[in-house]
C-alpha cells in the first residue's frame, strides 16, 4: 500500500522552493537551465514541468528549527544549502553509477553529456555555501562548518562505495560504515542544521545530529531494498538495477555473510560479468531473500528508526517539532520510492 506524503513534507516544500528556486537563478543561464531540469521544474526543452523529488532533507532542516524553539523560516538557508549538496551527488551519483533514469526522467549526463553534469554538480555545491554565508542571524559558519563535516562525509561515503565495487566480498560492518558517510552524514547534518541556525545550544544540535543520521541509515536500507525489490512504476529505476550493477547493498551484504547454500550461489553469480536476463536477476533477488538479507535489512531500519527516534527523547525540543520528526521518520522507513 502506498503511504500518503506527509503534510509536513508538502508545507516544507511550500517554504522552501521560492528560496531554492532564487538560490538556482544565481547560476549562469546554461547551469541554470541544467540545474532547473535535474529538480524537475523544466523538461529538457526548458518548458514548465511538474516533478522532483521528496525533499526530505530541506523538511528536516525546518523541523529543527523549529525543535529549537525557532520559526521554520530560520531554517529555510540551511534547507536549501542541504537540498544544493543532495542534488551535487545525485548528478555524480548518476554519472558514476551510469543510472541513465532518475524519477521517471533521463539524467542529466545522459541528456547533455558527463562534463555538464560534473560542472553543474559543482556549481550546485559552491551555491550551497554562498547561500548560507548570506543567511541572516550571526550562525552562517558554524552551519557551513557542520554541513562542509557532513559533504566530505557523503563523498568519503562514495569513494567507500565505489571502491567496493572492485571487491568479490564486503562485510556488513563496512557496509554500514560507508551508508553512514554516503547517505547518514547529510541527513544528520540535515536535522540539525535549521538548530544550528537558530542558535540552539549543543546538546539540542547534537541530539538532532544523532537522530539525522541513524535516520540516514535507515533511509539506506529502505533504498537497498528498492533497489532490489522496488516496483519501477514507483521507483523510475529498473527492477533488480542494483543486482544489474553488482552493487553491494546491505541486504546482499548481509545475505554474502549467512554462509547459506544461497549465499553460495549468489557468490558465484555476482562474480560473472552479465548482461543478465530478467530470470537471472529475478533469482538473485530471491537468494538474496533466502539466505536472510531482505529480512534482516526490513528489521534493522526499523531499529534503526527506533534509534533514531529514542536519540530526541532527552534532548530540549519543542515537543510538537518532535513528534513530526518522528512522524517523517516513519514515512521514510514506510516509503515505496
Amino acid at each position: 500500500m502506498t503511504v500518503m506524503l506527509p503534510h509536513t513534507l508538502n508545507r516544507s516544500r511550500d517554504l522552501v522552493e521560492p528560496a531554492m528556486r532564487a538560490a538556482v537563478a544565481r547560476l549562469d543561464p546554461a547551469s541554470r537551465r541544467v540545474a532547473e531540469y535535474h529538480l524537475g521544474w523544466v523538461d529538457a526543452d526548458g518548458r514548465p514541468a511538474a516533478a522532483g523529488g521528496k525533499a526530505v532533507r530541506p523538511a528536516l532542516a525546518l523541523l529543527s528549527a523549529r525543535a529549537a524553539g525557532g520559526p521554520a523560516e530560520v531554517g529555510v538557508p540551511g534547507a536549501v544549502a542541504v537540498e544544493l549538496v543532495h542534488n551535487f551527488s545525485l548528478l555524480h551519483d548518476d554519472l558514476m553509477d551510469g543510472d541513465v533514469q532518475r524519477r521517471h526522467r533521463a539524467t542529466v549526463w545522459a541528456v547533455w553529456g558527463a562534463s555538464t553534469a560534473i560542472l553543474v554538480g559543482d556549481a550546485m555545491l559552491a551555491l550551497a555555501y554562498q547561500v548560507l554565508a548570506d543567511s541572516p542571524g550571526g550562525h552562517a559558519v558554524a552551519a557551513s562548518s557542520l554541513l562542509g563535516t557532513a559533504t566530505q562525509g557523503l563523498i568519503a561515503g562514495q569513494v567507500e562505495d565505489l571502491a567496493f565495487e572492485q571487491r568479490s566480498s564486503v562485510s556488513v560492518e563496512e557496509c554500514v560504515e560507508m551508508a553512514a558517510g554516503k547517505t547518514g552524514a547529510l541527513l544528520g547534518c540535515s536535522a540539525a542544521i535549521g538548530a544550528v541556525l537558530a542558535g540552539a545550544a549543543q546538546p539540542a544540535v547534537g541530539a538532532l545530529r544523532r537522530y539525522g543520521e541513524e535516520l540516514g541509515l535507515a533511509f539506506q536500507l529502505v533504498d537497498d531494498l528498492l533497489g532490489i525489490w522496488g516496483d519501477q512504476a514507483a521507483t523510475g529505476k529498473p527492477v533488480g538495477s542494483d543486482l544489474r550493477a553488482r552493487k553491494k547493498s546491505l541486504p546482499v551484504a548481509y545475505a554474502l555473510e549467512s554462509g547459506s547454500p544461497a549465499a553460495t550461489e549468489l557468490a558465484g553469480w555476482l562474480a560473472t560479468p552479465g548482461p543478465d536476463s530478467d530470470d537471472e536477476v529475478r533469482r538473485a533477488a530471491e537468494l538474496v531473500e533466502i539466505a536472510g538479507g531482505r529480512g534482516w535489512a526490513k528489521a534493522e531500519a526499523v531499529r534503526r528508526l527506533d534509534a533514531a527516534s529514542s536519540a530526541l527523547g532527552d534532548a530540549d525540543l519543542d515537543p510538537v517539532a518532535r513528534d513530526e520528526l518522528v512522524a517523517l521518520g516513519r514515512f521514510v522507513v514506510s516509503r515505496e520510492s
